[in-house]
Order: C-alpha cells, then sequence, then structure tokens
C-alpha cells in the first residue's frame, strides 16, 4: 500500500474515523455533514470500504480542494483481503479525526484509538467528543490531543454554537499543520 507524490499534493482532505461496532459508527457520516458544512468544504462519500486502496484512490482523484469523509467502519478491523484500514490509512498518509461518542469516554476507547493511528503512523489531527458532558479538566488530564466537543444533534447546536466555533478554529490550524508536513 503506497502512494505517489501526485497523489499525496491533491490530498487536502479529512477522513473521520470512529471506533466500534457498526451501531456506534453510525453517526459519523452525520458529524462529518455538520463539519464539511460549518467549514464550507466538499462532503465526499467514501465507495468500497472493503478495499481502502480503491477508496483512498477515489477520494484522492476527485477535483483538488478540502474535502471531508466518514470512514463507516473501525479502522482496527481486520480486513477479509489481510491488512487494515489504520494501516492502508498510515501508507496513504491520509489524515484522519478520531471521533469518540460521549458513551465511550468511560472506556479506554479514545486512547486505544489514538495509540492504533499512531502505530499505522496515520497523522491524527486530534480527537472529537461527539454528546455527553464535556469534561475539560479530564481531556487535559488524559494527555491525548482533543480538539473539543460537539453536542449529539444538529438542534442544539444553536445552544451550543460556541463549542463548534472553537472547534473550528482548533480544527483548522491542525489541518494547516497536517498540510504543511
Amino acid at each position: 500500500m503506497s502512494v505517489s507524490g501526485a497523489e499525496t499534493e491533491r490530498r487536502g482532505g479529512l477522513l473521520l474515523v470512529g471506533l466500534g461496532l457498526r451501531q456506534e459508527l453510525e453517526g459519523l457520516a452525520a458529524v462529518a455533514g455538520r463539519l464539511a458544512a460549518a467549514e464550507g468544504v466538499d462532503l465526499r462519500q467514501l465507495a468500497g470500504a472493503n478495499d481502502p486502496d480503491a477508496a483512498l484512490a477515489a477520494l484522492t482523484a476527485a477535483p483538488a480542494g478540502p474535502w471531508l469523509a466518514a470512514l463507516p467502519l473501525d479502522p482496527g478491523l481486520p480486513l477479509a483481503r489481510g491488512g487494515s484500514w489504520a494501516e492502508a490509512l498510515g501508507a496513504w498518509r491520509q489524515p484522519c479525526l478520531l471521533v469518540v461518542r460521549g458513551e465511550q469516554m468511560a472506556t479506554g476507547l479514545p486512547a486505544a484509538g489514538a495509540a492504533l493511528l499512531e502505530r499505522w503512523r496515520v497523522p491524527l489531527a486530534g480527537l472529537l467528543q461527539v454528546g455527553g458532558d464535556w469534561q475539560l479538566t479530564e481531556r487535559r488530564r488524559d494527555g491525548l490531543a482533543w480538539l473539543g466537543w460537539l453536542p449529539d444533534s444538529g438542534a442544539e447546536i444553536t445552544e451550543n454554537g460556541d463549542a463548534m466555533a472553537a472547534l473550528q478554529q482548533v480544527l483548522r490550524g491542525r489541518w494547516r499543520v497536517l498540510q504543511a508536513a
């Protein structure tokens, strides 16, 4: 699994990844849509989740420019053809944003997910908590690269517009750093 220099230059996208079973990942596409709309970037669909190389090639073959997409399965799961999405993401140097649901915060999943992506050298923009109670002190204490928090539903966003504004500011900075690397 390798990527050419031309593909690296054209890639300006961020892939949202989550951990868990299909039911834990169902809202990931909606989060990608909310972030893409807020940032005014292209929302792309990932085709062929069973073949990471083909799916990533299709994502990066589209017209240049910033984009967001969501991976509909856990990147650590082994694939039928061998390897995993985490391995492919690292080989392609595809920047990712790890999305953690509020109910997953009481588990080791945030740290395990960050470690998995680090293991495969996936450029990690950071972690985003969706839903649940945002506990800033706890997030600082766990030492992970948290970008912030978003409410679970779009209806709550009007009440928590500051959360989206803060997230956008941090995300833009991290995205710039990743693109320059």
